[in-house]
């Protein structure tokens, strides 16, 4: 299946802002029950603002005759960056220096269950990425997500994972993966 891909820059996001949260709580509440005060709209909300704010954030939404299917955003991590401050496993020297070009974080990516397993989710991937400028791209994923069965997709995109983090006290512990923006 092929779906629309819409490019969104930060100052679009008011465009899609509703969408991007509806989605989120179909998803992540009705299809998947994670009713955590972390995944909670207004916290979800407040992460996609804070995100937002931060230099060079894109997104794609996908639409299949109109109708939203999914989303993806993420943003390049800065010589500020917090981002990997809460790995809890050591990685090499020089490898967490970050200058806003080198690395860029994939926040989220969310499909609606009617378009699950038919490639949306590649598609939407693969559209934000093609806009993108960094030599790496970072995700964090719950490995119980989907018994496994989630992290597995993102090797079978070329991710490898690196360790560990936990990035907020309430949310859980993510396994941090790594790939070249670029794949060869």
């Amino acid at each position: 299946m092929t779906v629309e891909i819409k490019q969104a820059s930060a100052d679009q996001l008011p465009l899609i802002r509703q969408e991007i949260l509806d989605i989120h709580v179909e998803v992540r509440h009705h299809d998947f029950g994670l009713n955590t005060e972390f995944n909670s709209r207004a916290r979800f909300d407040e992460r996609l603002t804070a995100y937002s704010a931060r230099p060079g954030w894109s997104a794609v939404m996908g639409y299949d005759d109109g109708e939203p299917v999914g989303f993806c955003f993420g943003v390049p991590l800065g010589p500020d960056t917090a981002w990997w401050s809460s790995m809890t496993t050591p990685l090499p020297e020089g490898y967490t220096v970050e200058d806003g070009t080198r690395t860029v974080a994939l926040n989220e990516i969310v499909v609606r269950k009617p378009w699950r397993g038919s490639g949306v989710a590649w598609q939407l991937h693969e559209a934000w990425l093609a806009h993108r400028h960094e030599q790496r791209v970072t995700l964090l994923v719950n490995p119980e997500a989907g018994n496994g069965s989630v992290q597995a997709v993102y090797e079978a995109w070329g991710y490898s994972r690196i360790g560990e983090q936990q990035p907020f006290p309430d949310s859980p512990v993510y396994a941090s993966m790594i790939r070249p923006v670029r794949q060869a």
